[in-house]
């Protein structure tokens, strides 16, 4: 018993300390973290399941922006997002499918993608603001508004402009089910695994 409550003391130092490094560390450390992430998501979004009935992909990339919120905070989980976000609309194929490049700006997940942006940035802020945002409850709040709200406003209006940019009848009910609907419970369980990794990872000390 002894020996797991000083593991347990050891681990809450470690993540106490790696928190207060990166509210102290260089520009140059927080842009590799910022890219390591980025390379992160880059990975996880090659897990995905095609839909037939849909251009939009289930995929595993949600990970990736928990984590960089996670990791990073508000400022640099965004930062890091906008990395995955630009570097893959310059031609790094690091999207769904190892897809990248001009093209998939104009593409029919390309909202969703941006949307990483702000749930990174919402996330991170949220936890970084408030200590009272690291409890359970609150941060399991926070990343499902992220992951259901965030995410996907962008992402159901790129889907309908591409849509009508593609002849296709634009509707809200046919959006949702396209872009929407087929998604929120494997978003739930991403996002319930989020917020388990995120309570035993950020402390409840100030840094």
């Amino acid at each position: 018993m002894y020996q797991n409550l000083k593991a347990l003391d050891i681990y809450r130092q470690k993540r106490l300390s790696y928190y207060q490094w990166r509210s102290q560390s260089s520009v140059i450390a927080k842009i590799t973290l910022a890219l390591s992430l980025a390379c992160l998501t880059g990975l996880l979004a090659q897990v995905k399941v095609v839909l037939p009935f849909t251009p939009v992909p289930l995929v595993a990339s949600q990970f990736g922006v928990i984590l960089a919120a996670i990791l990073l905070g508000g400022r640099w989980g965004g930062i890091s997002m906008a990395i995955y976000a630009v570097g893959g609309f310059a031609g790094i194929p690091w999207f769904a499918g190892f897809k990248g490049g001009a093209a998939t700006l104009l593409g029919a997940n390309a909202g969703y993608v941006l949307g990483f942006i702000l749930a990174a940035w919402f996330i991170g802020s949220m936890i970084d603001s408030q200590i009272e945002n690291r409890k359970a409850l609150p941060l399991t709040a926070v990343i499902l508004f992220a992951q259901l709200v965030l995410v996907y406003i962008p992402g159901l209006v790129t889907l309908a402009l591409w849509l009508a940019a593609n002849g296709q009848p634009v509707t809200l009910t046919g959006v949702l089910w396209m872009g929407y609907i087929p998604f929120i419970l494997g978003d739930v369980l991403k996002s319930l695994v989020g917020a388990a990794a995120a309570k035993a990872i950020v402390p409840m000390e100030k840094y």
